[in-house]
């Protein structure tokens, strides 16, 4: 990311902080704050590797002469003018950070249901549509996570000093529970041996230690510790390898909420129309409305997509999934 020519790079470090409330960030050496925005304001965050993109939402001041015309015009209330401010951070655990933003959401969301009195488990689905305004969750994963026959302990067998034999990936930012995912398993191995793992499924934990929200280098890092074990019990939830989503958007008017780069899904608008269809960062996108787009150029996949209405119909699955299945990327097993 690049500043405009003739501009310097400005690079500081910073501690960021994340409530229910606002984001703030401040000057690691002097503490001063350099920015403070409402939860509420944040319309966008996309982690990008080592990168975690930012937008928030603040309005313009106005004009002494804005604010008779507002006094005298209520009406006119709904044209201020907002602009966005982008901050882009770079950090090791991006992931972690743009989850963590994810979840103040969450939990903030249940917060303002409890102060207007309902209860949040006891909210049914149609309620809580109403309630937001906008459809159901579609595709629902935590249905299909609370459904029991699809989360299940396994035991894998193997020899001390072997290692387990799988390549695992992200879900994808945007997945209700974020982990991680078998995408590769080698062949004569102990997790292919066993027959009781599948490509797709998310391991929610291993040896008891949960993998939700954890950075993929740290869940690496725990499967690579087990290589003296002679007994590897994983919890896991049977996934297919491609997620199905399905967006309705009445007309044009509504933005889609995602962007694509190379067929790639990079970012997500938090409360859009994607983001409740089931649509994750970083995930390939394989089949528009029953069309393969596996070879098609980016500009006609744009294409396709901002000039769709109805219900859009799609099949993703996570971007370095598809690269070991389409031998792009040679495995590296764990």
């Amino acid at each position: 990311l690049q500043a405009p020519e003739g501009e310097s790079q400005p690079m500081t470090e910073v501690d960021l902080f994340i409530s229910t409330q606002r984001i703030k960030v401040l000057n690691a050496d002097t503490q001063e704050t350099m920015m403070d925005h409402p939860l509420r304001t944040i319309s966008y965050i996309a982690d990008i590797g080592n990168i975690v993109v930012l937008m928030a939402r603040r309005r313009m001041p106005r004009s002494n002469s804005q604010d008779s015309v507002e006094a005298s015009h209520p009406s006119q209330d709904g044209k201020r003018q907002y602009k966005m401010i982008c901050h882009v951070f770079e950090s090791e655990d991006a992931q972690l950070i743009a989850q963590s933003i994810g979840q103040a959401f969450s939990v903030a969301y249940q917060e303002f249901l409890r102060a207007n009195g309902i209860n949040p488990e006891d909210l049914s689905q149609k309620e809580y549509s109403d309630l937001l305004n906008t459809q159901d969750m579609y595709n629902d994963d935590l249905i299909h996570f609370s459904k029991s026959e699809n989360c299940k302990d396994v035991y894998i067998e193997k020899q001390k000093g072997e290692i387990l034999g799988v390549v695992i990936v992200e879900s994808g930012w945007g997945s209700i529970l974020p982990t991680v995912i078998i995408a590769n398993m080698m062949h004569g191995g102990p997790a292919e041996k066993s027959g009781k793992l599948n490509i797709g499924d998310q391991i929610m934990s291993i040896n008891g230690t949960s993998l939700v929200g954890l950075p993929l280098s740290t869940c690496q890092s725990i499967i690579k510790g087990l290589k003296n074990q002679a007994r590897v019990k994983l919890n896991i939830v049977r996934c297919p390898p491609v997620t199905t989503v399905l967006i309705r958007r009445p007309d044009l008017r509504y933005q889609l909420g995602f962007s694509v780069q190379n067929g790639i899904i990079c970012s997500l608008m938090r409360g859009g129309i994607a983001e409740r269809g089931g649509v994750r960062v970083g995930h390939r996108i394989i089949e528009i409305n029953g069309q393969s787009v596996v070879a098609t150029p980016h500009e006609k996949i744009v294409h396709i997509l901002s000039n769709a209405v109805g219900e859009i119909h799609m099949k993703t699955m996570p971007a370095a999934m598809y690269r070991l299945l389409t031998a792009q990327e040679q495995p590296v097993y764990i």
